[in-house]
C-alpha cells in the first residue's frame, strides 16, 4: 500500500469535539486573562457563549456557498469577530487596528492548539502506526491548517504528516468536492489512489465525487446506518482494513 495516500479528518477522527470544547474553553482563559485582565472563568463563558452563535451564523450564511476563492477574507473577519465578541462578554478592551485584532486572535488560537489534550486515546499510537507501514498522510480538516499543526503536536505526531489541508490551503470551506479536488491537486496525486477517512457521510460523499475512496469513521455507532461503504470505530481497525481492501 506505500502507494495509498490517506486523508484523516481531524474531529471525530483524531480528536474528540467534545473534549475540545472544554479545552477551547479552559486555555483560553489562561491565554487572554492576564494579557487582557478579567478572571479566566469570565474568558472561557465568553467562549461559551459567542462561539456557537457567531459560528451557527456563518455556517447558515457562507457554508452553503463554499466559500470558493473568499475563505480568507471570511476567516480573518470571523476571528476578529470572535475575540472582540468575547472581549464585550469579558469588559476587556481590544485593539482598534484590524490587524492587531486579528493578530491576537489568532495567537491565542495557536496557544490552545498546542496545548488542548483532546485526542482520542487510540489516535497517536494509530497515526505512527500507519505511517511506520509506508503510508503517506495528510489532514482534510475544516480547521485551518495552523490549527491542525497545533493538534497534531500536541498529540505528537505531526512529523508523520506530508502536508494538513484546511480549507486555509484550498481557499475553500470544507462543503463541496472543490475542496477535495483543490487539495488532490496541490499534491499532484490521482484521486483513485487517495483515500478520505471522515466522520461525516456528506463530507465523504464530496470525496467520493472528487474520485477518492472512502471509509466513514463512526466511533459510537450512530452514523452508518444507511451507509453503504467501510466503516470503521476506530483508527486501530484501519490498517487491518486497508490490508484486507488490497488483499
Amino acid at each position: 500500500m506505500p502507494d495509498l495516500a490517506i486523508f484523516l479528518d481531524d474531529g471525530g477522527v483524531m480528536n474528540d469535539n467534545r473534549l475540545r470544547y472544554g479545552e477551547w474553553q479552559r486555555l483560553i482563559g489562561e491565554f487572554f486573562s492576564p494579557r487582557l485582565g478579567g478572571a479566566p472563568e469570565r474568558w472561557a463563558e465568553a467562549n461559551r457563549t459567542t462561539i456557537a452563535a457567531l459560528w451557527d451564523q456563518a455556517v447558515m450564511d457562507q457554508a452553503p456557498r463554499g466559500l470558493v476563492d473568499a475563505y480568507h477574507e471570511w476567516s480573518r473577519r470571523y476571528q476578529i469577530d470572535w475575540f472582540r465578541a468575547m472581549a464585550g462578554h469579558v469588559g476587556a478592551s481590544t485593539p482598534d487596528d484590524e490587524d492587531q485584532a486579528f493578530a491576537l486572535a489568532v495567537e491565542a488560537a495557536r496557544y490552545v492548539t498546542l496545548r488542548c489534550r483532546s485526542a482520542f486515546p487510540d489516535a497517536p499510537a494509530a497515526i505512527r502506526t500507519l505511517a511506520r507501514s509506508g503510508l503517506t498522510l495528510y489532514t482534510a480538516s475544516g480547521e485551518d491548517s495552523n490549527e491542525i499543526d497545533g493538534y497534531l503536536r500536541c498529540m505528537g505526531v505531526r512529523e508523520h504528516f506530508q502536508h494538513l489541508f484546511g480549507p486555509d490551503l484550498v481557499n475553500a470551506f470544507k462543503a463541496g468536492p472543490v475542496y477535495y479536488e483543490r487539495a488532490f491537486d496541490r499534491t499532484g496525486l490521482d484521486p483513485a489512489r487517495c483515500l478520505v477517512i471522515d466522520d461525516s457521510p456528506e463530507a465523504l460523499r464530496w470525496a467520493a465525487e472528487a474520485g477518492a475512496r472512502t471509509i466513514l469513521m463512526d466511533r459510537d455507532a450512530t452514523k452508518r446506518a444507511g451507509w453503504g461503504g467501510h466503516v470503521v470505530s476506530s483508527l486501530t481497525e484501519l490498517l487491518p482494513l486497508l490490508e484486507q481492501m488490497e488483499a
